[in-house]
């Protein structure tokens, strides 16, 4: 954790290291953590409305809505087919007693806190060793921003709108910040055409 009134900013994964985080978790039997990874990386959702999910509402769907607790705001997710098995996966691994439970369920059958989301993140840091500096809840939202960017190629600027509508960010500059690109990332678009 952060020193109190202290400002941190939070990093993100490269893509290969979220998805190895993914299957590493699940083979290690930590379904609900490698699902909130998962989640966080292929949607781009605030920590608060992840922790806020129900199975019911991400079983056997490849689409689903949400009101967004910051903005209230309604965000609509559609669901990878990769993630619909990995959900489903790890739903019957966990076998809730039933799909209006909680996803994030602590081992005392309570929501997880964000604050504790970010120590087990912390913890998973040391543990899988990954090349991140600030590893926080944040970082599932941003390394899902940067990987639509990286392979968005000589669409870049295209993808900073998307981003920026996804986010609900007032304006694509506020994404470009939010995701720490920088001016030679966006430069380096021209360098990709060629004869």
């Amino acid at each position: 954790m952060s020193a109190k009134f202290s400002k941190t900013t939070s990093d993100f994964l490269e893509w290969h290291q979220s998805m190895n985080l993914v299957r590493n978790l699940y083979f290690d039997k930590k379904y609900r953590i490698s699902l909130l990874v998962a989640m966080g990386s292929f949607w781009g959702l605030r920590i608060s409305d992840l922790l806020s999910l129900r199975w019911e509402q991400v079983l056997n769907r490849h689409e689903f809505e949400l009101i967004e607790k910051k903005t209230g705001k309604i965000r609509e997710i559609r669901i990878n087919k990769q993630l619909i098995r990995h959900i489903d996966d790890c739903y019957h691994q966990i076998n809730p007693k039933t799909p209006k439970e909680y996803i994030f369920l602590s081992q005392k059958q309570t929501v997880y806190s964000v604050q504790r989301i970010n120590v087990i993140l912390k913890d998973l840091k040391t543990k899988y060793n990954l090349k991140i500096r600030n590893f926080s809840s944040h970082s599932l939202r941003k390394t899902f921003g940067r990987e639509i960017f990286a392979r968005s190629g000589a669409n870049a600027e295209l993808a900073i709108v998307k981003l920026s509508e996804l986010f609900n960010h007032a304006n694509p500059s506020v994404t470009r910040r939010y995701l720490g690109i920088s001016k030679q990332e966006l430069l380096a678009t021209y360098d990709i055409l060629s004869f």
